[in-house]
C-alpha cells in the first residue's frame, strides 16, 4: 500500500515537473492546469486561517500569482504542492500581521473610563525616517498607479472596484452585471497583466 501510494505521489510529482518546465520554457498558458489542480488545496487552507470569503478569494489568487512570478526558483526536489502550500500559508501570515497592525492607530486617544474628558495619547519617537526610503516608495507608487492605467479597460475598472472602492466579489458582480465567476477570472487575469506591467520599471512590490 505504502509503495502504490509514494508511486502515485511521484507521478503527480513527475507530472507537475513536466509542466513546469513546458511554463518556463514558453507555454505559460499551461500555469492555469497546475491552477485548476491545486486550488481547492489551496483554498482549503485558506480558510483555516482567514474568515471573510472575498480576503479567502484574493489570497488564493495572490499565492498563484506569488508561484507563477517565482516558478524559476521551484525546486525540483520538492513536490509542487508543498511549495504552493508554503507560499499560501506565508500569504496569510502576512496579511493577518497587518491586519493586526492596522487595527489600533497609535493616534487616537485612550478615553479614561472615570473621566471622559481625560485622553491619553501614545506618543513614539519615529526615528526611521530616510529621504531616499521615501523616494522609492513614491515611485513604487506611481509605477503601480501608472501600470493600472495601462490595463485594458475591463480589468482597469474591476481592479479599481477591488482595491479601490473595497467592494466585495458579490457587489462587483452586481455592479458589473457579471457571473460571480466571471469576475474572480477577471481579477484573477487582471493581477498577472499588473505583474508583467510592472515589470518594465524593474520594481519588485510586495
Amino acid at each position: 500500500m505504502q509503495q502504490k501510494q509514494n508511486n502515485r505521489i511521484n507521478t503527480i510529482k513527475n507530472d507537475d515537473l513536466a509542466i513546469i518546465e513546458e511554463i518556463l520554457n514558453g507555454n505559460k498558458n499551461l500555469f492555469s492546469v497546475l491552477q485548476k489542480k491545486y486550488s481547492k488545496l489551496i483554498k482549503t487552507l485558506i480558510r483555516k486561517m482567514i474568515k471573510d470569503e472575498d480576503d479567502v478569494e484574493d489570497l488564493v489568487q495572490e499565492t498563484f500569482i506569488k508561484a507563477y512570478k517565482s516558478l524559476d526558483r521551484f525546486q525540483s526536489n520538492y513536490t509542487f504542492s508543498s511549495w504552493i502550500y508554503k507560499i499560501a500559508s506565508n500569504s496569510c501570515i502576512d496579511f493577518l500581521r497587518k491586519k493586526r497592525l492596522n487595527i489600533v492607530s497609535l493616534d487616537q486617544p485612550f478615553t479614561n473610563k472615570n473621566d471622559d474628558e481625560d485622553n491619553i495619547h501614545l506618543e513614539i519617537e519615529d526615528n526611521s525616517y530616510q529621504p531616499d526610503i521615501e523616494f522609492i516608495n513614491n515611485e513604487r507608487k506611481n509605477a503601480l498607479i501608472d501600470s493600472i492605467e495601462n490595463l485594458p479597460e475591463k480589468y482597469k475598472i474591476i481592479i479599481k472596484m477591488r482595491h479601490e472602492e473595497e467592494l466585495d466579489y458579490n457587489e462587483i458582480a452586481e455592479k458589473l452585471n457579471l457571473p460571480l465567476g466571471t469576475v474572480k477570472v477577471h481579477l484573477f487575469r487582471a493581477r498577472k497583466l499588473l505583474l508583467d506591467n510592472l515589470k518594465k520599471y524593474n520594481i519588485q512590490l510586495d
